[in-house]
């Protein structure tokens, strides 16, 4: 009995170490896989939320580095799911504004593509870095709202969520690059680099900026 029972288990331990060696493999690849950079140039591994508030809702570590602003993901079939749509990706959608560029993604894309290389040659830094830190800046912490009713109505001044803080923000910082290229000699890109490095900074120069000033100073004197 014990000839016939010896080659069982010689084959059992050929086979366990067949599955070690596949799983070195594996991790073996893992480890040669290549660093996920935006467009092939901006790393996101120092990219950093500085606001303790919206590192949940600003997607740009982790799983949310992407090689290109385009996922195809369906980010509004539920509330809140648009929060892990990468945050790029985001700004790439809130260019798609007006009815003659509704849906021209591909366009979108390369604008951003544009300004990232733009922002990275005047301020010689991530751009990913710089569109983070604009966003954080350019969203209101405060607003007011419409109180009452049967004909008395009255301003309310209402903390922020932080999400509708991410979703103002990139509204108002197209709003401005989209403003200031209209009718002008700049392009799209130039515009909103420039929109995005006056934000980033605390510029009043940004369009975005004045406004979410414009907002808390309103809400600020309804309190």
């Amino acid at each position: 009995m014990a000839d016939v029972e010896e080659p069982q288990y010689e084959e059992e331990v050929a086979e366990e170490v067949e599955a070690e060696e596949e799983e070195e493999e594996e991790y073996a690849y893992a480890d040669d896989a290549p660093e996920v950079k935006l467009f092939g140039k901006w790393s996101f591994d120092d990219v950093e939320v500085r606001d303790i508030s919206l590192v949940d809702y600003i997607a740009c570590t982790g799983d949310h580095a992407t090689f290109l602003p385009h996922t195809a993901g369906r980010y509004q079939k539920k509330r809140f799911r648009k929060a892990s749509c990468p945050i790029v990706e985001r700004l790439a959608c809130c260019l798609m504004k007006k009815g003659r560029n509704a849906g021209k993604k591909l366009m979108a894309v390369r604008i951003v593509q544009h300004t990232l290389e733009i922002i990275h040659l005047l301020t010689d830094q991530n751009p990913i870095q710089v569109v983070v830190d604009a966003i954080i800046n350019s969203g209101p912490r405060e607003d007011s709202t419409r109180v009452g009713g049967a004909g008395v109505v009255r301003r309310q001044a209402v903390d922020m969520s932080p999400f509708r803080r991410v979703n103002y923000a990139l509204y108002l910082l197209a709003t401005g690059a989209r403003e200031a290229s209209f009718r002008n000699l700049k392009t799209m890109a130039e515009c909103l680099a420039e929109e995005l490095i006056n934000a980033a900074r605390g510029s009043s120069n940004s369009y975005a900026i004045k406004k979410k000033d414009e907002i808390e100073r309103v809400a600020k004197s309804n309190r």
